[in-house]
């Protein structure tokens, strides 16, 4: 091998290197973890839709008991959409679609147990969800942003008032 040759190809090697180029592949970057307050977001929307469907469901119960519930879940569907508000762009929620909630949408959260869809529900039942959600905000809020940590106070006030309206609910 002459003189030339072998500095040729030394030269060749140190720019293949400095380019990047080797035998070994690179390992792919590392998934990058989840934003915290998407998943907050996304369990929260996800409860929020089970609450939605419960009330749906207890309204099957009679024209008259349908009327005296809609505020009630108008109040959680806007709930809902503020929720939706904060989620960033991208980010995953689960099956269901904006707008529509979903019962099956995951497992069952603090909002609802499992249940036979076609059976109406109690007011009993409503005021348990109701508290069992109300009750989980301060928890939620010590997870959550500045912004989110207000609304979920402004919605936990919403849902001990509904527990407690429920409970005079007469229909």
């Amino acid at each position: 091998m002459t003189r030339r040759v072998l500095l040729g190809a030394t030269a060749a090697g140190l720019v293949a290197t400095a380019t990047g180029c080797s035998s070994d592949s690179p390992e792919p970057p590392a998934p990058k973890p989840p934003d915290p307050q998407a998943v907050l977001l996304g369990s929260l929307i996800g409860d929020k839709e089970r609450l939605i469907a419960l009330y749906e469901r207890a309204a099957l119960g009679s024209a008259k008991m349908a009327a005296a519930l809609e505020p009630f879940r108008q109040r959680h569907v806007a709930h809902l959409a503020a929720l939706r508000e904060l989620l960033p762009a991208g980010a995953e929620t689960g099956p269901s679609s904006p707008g529509v909630p979903s019962p099956s949408a995951g497992s069952p959260g603090p909002a609802e147990e499992s249940a036979p869809a076609e059976k109406p529900v109690s007011i009993g039942r409503l005021r348990d969800a109701e508290r069992r959600t109300s009750a989980a905000r301060p928890r939620e809020m010590a997870a959550a942003s500045p912004v989110l940590a207000q609304l979920l106070a402004s919605i936990g006030a919403c849902e001990a008032v509904h527990a407690v309206a429920l409970g005079s609910l007469r229909v």
